[in-house]
């Protein structure tokens, strides 16, 4: 016996938790499945047992996940509602949106030629040109590893090779750039930005930097 968290849930899963010291539940049985509920007394002492069967496919034994409970500390009810569905703010696309809009935020006077830029190895994210008219690449990353300057500069080199483009310079953007990716962008001549969503979003004034 053992204090656990027990939580059964509206798409009838059952899942059984520890009172601590993990997020993942200890044991579960995932839907559909049936609780039956039932009083067994044990020398003496009465339990409340759980016996939860799920369903199985034709011809299959159901797998069965047996709970013994021999005291209540805490019962309650929830109802959660509709489920909105999960949707993760601050990915590589929003962050791609709100660069085109405010180009100007990576470096003063940078505007935006276009968005997912073509090239013969796949899309830039976004094509500019700075203050003098100059061609700027720039590849957005969530978290900048040294893949994503790898990446930049092949666009790089293929880039300069159009003479209507070249010279092409390279910005590489992220929320955090790992150590190693600034020094390989450093070496490669590609400029880093480090970029502050909420800001772009308009909760603040821009606070980008360029190193």
């Amino acid at each position: 016996m053992a204090t656990r968290v027990l939580m059964i849930k509206a798409d009838g899963s059952v899942l059984v938790h520890s009172d601590g010291g993990s997020y993942k539940p200890l044991n579960w049985m995932s839907p559909p499945c049936t609780v039956r509920e039932t009083i067994i007394e044990d020398d003496g002492v009465e339990r409340v047992e759980w016996t939860v069967t799920a369903k199985a496919a034709k011809g299959a034994t159901p797998d069965t996940l047996r709970i013994l409970i021999e005291e209540i500390h805490h019962d309650s009810n929830h109802e959660l509602g509709v489920d909105p569905g999960l949707q993760k703010d601050g990915v590589e696309k929003h962050l791609q949106e709100l660069l085109a809009e405010h180009p100007g935020a990576l470096l003063p006077g940078l505007t935006l030629v276009r968005r997912e830029f073509p090239t013969a190895i796949g899309p830039v994210d976004l094509m500019c040109r700075d203050s003098d008219g100059a061609s700027v690449a720039v590849e957005i990353k969530r978290r900048g590893e040294i893949d994503g300057v790898e990446q930049l500069t092949r666009y790089l080199e293929l880039l300069n090779r159009d003479p209507l483009l070249a010279p092409v310079r390279g910005i590489f953007a992220a929320q955090e750039i790992k150590p190693q990716a600034r020094v390989l962008a450093g070496d490669r001549g590609i400029a880093c930005a480090v970029v502050d969503y909420d800001a772009l979003r308009g909760l603040d004034d821009p606070t980008d930097r360029l190193f």
